[in-house]
């Protein structure tokens, strides 16, 4: 059974976690402060999986995230009600997983988390996704023992879309997220890089259009 950390400042919420999750096989340890969700953390408690929330007295989330990543690789979700691409991209910078807007949905938090989950129990630095592999470390892409050429930005493009599946991205969380946030780079860039991945994977034989998608007014997902 794993074991979720649960970090807010807000009792209600707590409960509200462990309300959804206990019931789907989960079982929960619910802090109210960062400092003590810390200390337990360095008692080497068995953890699996944090949930944390951003907004909170004494520390924010951001440190928190922070502290806990100078120690520990445990799997880390933000908790967020803002939806502003700064503070996703500043969390995700920060060592997070990934993250959530409140409100959500049972459904919805339960399949990030077991997504989280199954991405983090292998090494994140190498992708297996249905013969097709991306290795951090030794810059490859392939498909069925194929190599795929790509230029730096087109590999940090499919890493980022395979490390988090369903997750729709903007062009703008694109654009900061590969390029940073001070490049001038307009958004045809983006669709153009995503062209040019489309059409390498598709020329390799792997069935690209049935999961990197375009998801119409926003920008593009990785479809698991």
């Amino acid at each position: 059974m794993p074991t979720i950390l649960l970090i807010d400042d807000e009792v209600k919420m707590l409960d509200l976690l462990e309300l959804y999750l206990v019931p789907n096989g989960f079982e929960c340890v619910k802090f109210d402060s960062g400092k003590k969700a810390i200390h337990y953390l360095t008692e080497q408690n068995k953890i699996d999986l944090i949930l944390l929330d951003i907004m909170m007295p004494e520390k924010d989330g951001w440190e928190i995230c922070q502290e806990i990543r100078e120690e520990s690789n445990i799997p880390i979700i933000m908790l967020t009600a803002r939806n502003q691409t700064t503070d996703i991209v500043k969390g995700l910078n920060m060592g997070a997983d990934d993250y959530i807007i409140k409100p959500f949905s049972e459904s919805e938090l339960v399949a990030r988390i077991k997504s989280v989950l199954r991405r983090t129990t292998t090494d994140k630095d190498e992708i297996n996704y249905k013969g097709l592999i991306w290795n951090r470390h030794s810059h490859v892409l392939e498909y069925n023992h194929q190599l795929i050429q790509t230029t730096p930005k087109e590999f940090e493009l499919i890493g980022l879309l395979l490390q988090h599946p369903n997750r729709v991205f903007t062009r703008e969380d694109l654009l900061v997220l590969i390029w940073g946030m001070s490049a001038e780079v307009e958004d045809r860039t983006i669709d153009s890089h995503v062209r040019n991945v489309r059409d390498k994977l598709k020329k390799a034989g792997f069935p690209v259009e049935e999961h990197l998608q375009t998801v119409w007014g926003l920008g593009y997902k990785w479809f698991n």
